[in-house]
């Protein structure tokens, strides 16, 4: 019996200093981020944008908590699409009703409103539940370069190197 308490002293790990830490809405430091979008591949742009949005990138990255930057998009209609896309890729929506099956191709859509195009594949790479629609709130997706955001000063991200 005392052999035992003698190994459980020597093999003790102290528990307070291997405590792992969990973000919550109160010790989560968001920060404002400007990325541009020109000259980028949409996939590629969308795939970091929304490792930024969900705080991935981060060391106190918490699965359950939006933990992610504030995102701002800006020069939406400069954005690339690869192969054959513009005209082979499609978007589907239903109205509601019995054949109200609706369809744009990458073209019709950006034709309509090219930061539309992004956010749709922005949120596509988000979680599909309360939270993925919570992240996708801290993005703003702008055509040109003007944003409305200049009061919080937003720190401009180069996603080249992002990894």
């Amino acid at each position: 019996m005392r052999d035992k308490c003698l190994i459980r002293k020597l093999f003790s790990v102290d528990t307070l200093s291997y405590k792992t830490v969990s973000a919550n809405k109160a010790t989560v430091n968001k920060q404002w981020v400007l990325v541009d979008a020109e000259g980028q591949t949409l996939g590629r742009m969308a795939s970091k944008v929304a490792i930024l949005l969900r705080g991935k990138h981060k060391p106190n990255f918490t699965p359950h908590v939006d933990c992610g930057d504030n995102v701002i998009v800006i020069n939406a209609e400069k954005i690339n699409l690869t192969g054959n896309k513009w005209t082979d890729k499609t978007y589907v929506r239903h109205t509601g009703y019995p054949g109200g099956q609706r369809t744009l191709t990458a073209t019709e859509l950006f034709g309509k409103s090219p930061s539309r195009l992004v956010e749709k594949s922005i949120k596509g790479m988000l979680p599909k539940n309360k939270l993925g629609a919570a992240l996708f709130r801290n993005l703003t997706v702008v055509d040109g370069s003007e944003h409305s955001h200049e009061a919080q000063k937003p720190k401009t991200i180069n996603l080249n190197e992002v990894n």
